[in-house]
């Protein structure tokens, strides 16, 4: 029989956010070193005993070892350290402020809609758009996020049939960096808001790609660079309700030449998409992990027919629609 208490510990809130506050604090990284609670809450400006607790409750799970003269970080701890962790739990980064929006998973169950609007008073992008360190802090979660897919990506699909290839929302660029410099004779066009795009500018020039690749400055809700061959969409329609992913289709739909293509690459929700993922798309988004299915009718609205089904890495798999 399953342990009732086991329940009420995977339920509790007291060890998640434990986590995020040592995070957010660097604790991990400042007890690479033995270090006391009353020496570390000089140092981070918080309150002795209090601090205490939070690192006594660490030392249970493992994070921290006591020492004769404090605590320590154990090589469990030290995996708070890696950067894509570290930037989804600490409390000050875009990732880790918008998990916390999962405290109203309960409207988003009622209603369908994002959580994020009803704790901090305007939805993500919003938020983004109006404080530069968390749009810095999701570019770089954006980032790291593919790092370790990106390799599967570029192998896992034919590339080199699109002589000029949009990348739509692209981010920072590293995908499309990642795509040209696999394929010499392609050229590419990343199209972000201002602040990312300036950043992907970067990206292409640190791998030597300026003279094959442009950026624009603007918004997928926008006309996009018309007559390429492929539109690329890596990860951004699970991030929108349907209104929203059929605008984007729409503007895919209205810039293609007669034997361009829209290549989406989403994890799919009944293919192996991470249930927890799905429920952060809702919650903070709004949007969702959808089905194959799914995803092959929103684009039939803008007559778009599903041509091809490629599984590019474990949790990504890559839709190619014609007219």
């Amino acid at each position: 029989m399953t342990d009732p208490n086991s329940l009420s510990r995977l339920a509790g809130l007291a060890t998640p956010m434990a986590l995020r506050v040592a995070v957010t604090l660097g604790l991990p990284a400042r007890l690479y070193e033995d270090a006391s609670a009353d020496a570390l809450a000089a140092e981070l400006h918080v309150d002795p005993v209090a601090l205490g607790l939070l690192l006594d409750h660490l030392t249970t799970l493992g994070i921290f070892d006591r020492t004769p003269t404090g605590y320590r970080t154990t090589a469990y701890g030290e995996l708070l350290r890696d950067d894509f962790t570290a930037t989804l739990l600490d409390l000050t980064t875009a990732g880790g402020r918008a998990e916390l929006a999962f405290i109203e998973l309960a409207h988003s169950i009622t209603t369908g809609e994002a959580a994020y609007p009803r704790r901090y008073g305007q939805d993500f992008w919003a938020d983004l758009a109006s404080n530069a360190r968390l749009r810095e802090s999701f570019d770089r979660q954006m980032t790291l996020r593919l790092n370790e897919q990106i390799p599967q990506l570029v192998a896992g699909f034919d590339w080199s049939r699109f002589p000029e290839i949009v990348d739509v929302g692209g981010g920072r660029g590293d995908v499309l960096a990642a795509i040209l410099t696999a394929h010499p004779t392609l050229r590419g066009h990343l199209l972000d808001l201002p602040p990312t795009a300036a950043d992907a500018r970067r990206t292409f020039a640190a791998h030597g790609l300026d003279e094959r690749t442009e950026v624009t400055a603007g918004s997928f809700f926008d006309p996009l660079p018309p007559g390429a061959d492929a539109y690329v969409l890596v990860d951004i329609l699970h991030d929108w309700p349907d209104p929203q992913a059929h605008h984007i289709l729409a503007r895919c739909a209205d810039a293609l030449a007669p034997t361009s293509r829209v290549l989406v690459v989403e994890p799919l929700a009944d293919h192996g998409a991470n249930t927890e993922s799905a429920l952060a798309m809702l919650t903070i988004f709004g949007g969702r992990e959808r089905t194959l299915d799914e995803l092959r009718t929103l684009a039939s609205a803008h007559g778009l027919i599903l041509e091809a089904v490629t599984d590019v890495t474990a949790q990504r798999t890559l839709l190619e629609f014609r007219r």
